[in-house]
């Protein structure tokens, strides 16, 4: 059987090592502006947002089911560190760079303690603080960035204390554009594109949007003060073969909306792109919309679920204080974050079977339904239901990479209630409500004289109740033979 790693293995990837100031080596987690304020932004807003990380308990946060006490020694603790600035900072237009000095400007009236003395309160409260430019002559929204500007521009934002930068793809010189553009469609599936598209096997390192964030990256490996490089192209360039050699993460789609419609195609897109997802860097599927209308409870759950188990950065873009306290739980789910940033295991959840579709569909509206990763917790199954009915999804053991040939006997535990659902013999069914993702972390602590159930169903949103279980038994003499120890 084929896994999904394996299949993408062959494909040319630049992997990151160790970086500079060891930033990087897991997805980033903070609060970016642009969801909730777009160009509307102030100094009072930013530091409204780091105020709301503190007091949300959103800057620590630990695993609290008490129902999973054997790893909560283990785990670390995450939690939302970055507060990042994204675009309109600065002053539009004339004057937006000094004469003399050649630095961009600071608007003080959105900022009047500036950047630096932004950052300054921002670090006092224990968070760290990104900013934003583009590798054109102008950001997205038209205020001055940073192609040709590189190093004075590093020198600036590390003198100011910046932890984080996200660099833009807007408003590049035709000069500066590649000599063909990346179709993920031609790759994937080979599927034609329109003309002007780069052929199959076409060698993106060598295009000038390599040759652009290059820049920005070197120079800010000449400043002292280490930062986040975080390249938000869209993934065009086929940037999962390069990005790593560039940047910490990297944007594989264009920008996300609170719709049900652009979570799947984010789904879809990413997880093709995932074999470039490890430590030190990192498929970004983009900010998350978690609190800002347009999606259900289940739909949030889902995009906050993938996205944690894709191990995509996860910076939250909302309000903070509207937030509900639903939306405020899904956001602080500690199995999710353990996972996500899990420092022993740097691999992605990834597909291991598509269910609506054959394996390796690549299809918008149905992305991949069933997927799994590990990590010191367990293994981690995702069940996601894309329609817009209830589904009966099959979670069955043997089918499970690394679950695979280890025993049939496991234990489940519900990412979402924290509850122990009990151990289960080759597999359970699982209701899972229309557009809403079941997530167990699945152990092997089935203790002796623990009963087994063989069959079942449980259901999501869980209702903390197995349905008709058929006919217990007893845990005893291991899996199969093997013994009733831990998943190796």
């Amino acid at each position: 059987m084929k896994t999904f790693l394996s299949v993408l293995v062959g494909l040319p990837v630049v992997l990151g090592g160790v970086n500079k100031g060891n930033v990087g080596k897991l997805p980033a987690l903070g609060w970016n502006s642009w969801n909730a304020y777009g160009c509307n932004i102030t100094e009072e807003k930013f530091m409204s947002a780091a105020q709301k990380i503190v007091d949300l308990g959103l800057k620590v946060i630990v695993l609290t089911s008490s129902s999973y006490t054997t790893v909560l020694t283990i785990l670390p603790t995450a939690g939302y560190e970055y507060v990042n600035i994204d675009d309109c900072w600065s002053v539009r237009g004339p004057g937006g760079r000094d004469n003399t000095t050649g630095r961009i400007v600071v608007d003080t009236t959105k900022f009047p303690s500036g950047i630096d003395g932004l950052a300054r309160k921002v670090h006092a409260l224990g968070l760290k603080i990104g900013i934003y430019s583009s590798a054109g002559t102008h950001t997205c929204a038209g205020y001055p960035a940073s192609l040709g500007k590189e190093d004075i521009d590093a020198k600036t934002w590390a003198e100011w204390g910046i932890d984080y930068l996200k660099y833009d793809n807007c408003n590049y010189p035709r000069i500066q554009a590649d000599e063909c553009k990346y179709c993920q469609e031609l790759n994937i599936t080979t599927r034609p594109c329109d003309r002007g598209f780069c052929p199959t096997g076409f060698d993106f390192s060598k295009t000038k949007t390599v040759e652009r964030f290059n820049r920005m990256r070197d120079a800010l490996d000449r400043v002292e003060r280490p930062m986040v490089f975080s390249l938000c192209q869209w993934g065009e360039a086929n940037v999962a073969t390069w990005g790593n050699g560039t940047g910490q993460s990297w944007r594989t789609t264009t920008d996300i909306t609170p719709t049900w419609r652009i979570v799947r195609y984010i789904a879809n897109r990413n997880t093709f792109t995932l074999y470039s997802t490890n430590f030190w860097g990192h498929s970004d599927a983009d900010m998350l919309e978690v609190g800002n209308g347009g999606l259900t409870p289940a739909e949030e759950r889902t995009h906050f679920a993938l996205w944690a188990g894709m191990k995509s950065p996860l910076l939250m873009g909302t309000d903070l204080a509207k937030l509900t306290q639903g939306s405020v739980e899904i956001l602080k789910n500690s199995f999710l974050l353990a996972f996500n940033q899990d420092n022993s295991t740097g691999e992605p959840a990834v597909p291991y079977k598509w269910g609506t579709n054959p394996d390796w569909t690549f299809n918008d509206t149905h992305p991949a339904e069933y997927w799994s990763g590990g990590s010191r917790m367990g293994t981690f199954v995702f069940l996601v239901n894309v329609h817009d009915g209830v589904e009966t999804k099959r979670l069955d053991f043997g089918a499970v990479p690394q679950l695979k040939g280890k025993g049939s006997v496991w234990q489940l535990f519900d990412v979402w209630s924290g509850l122990d659902k009990g151990c289960f013999d080759s597999g359970v069914d699982v209701e899972v409500a229309p557009h809403d993702t079941a997530v167990f972390v699945v152990t092997g602590s089935c203790a002796d004289g623990t009963e087994v159930f063989k069959g079942g169903k449980l259901m999501q949103p869980d209702r903390d109740s197995i349905v008709v279980p058929i006919p217990p038994a007893t845990v005893g003499g291991g899996r199969d033979g093997e013994e009733n120890s831990g998943q190796d």
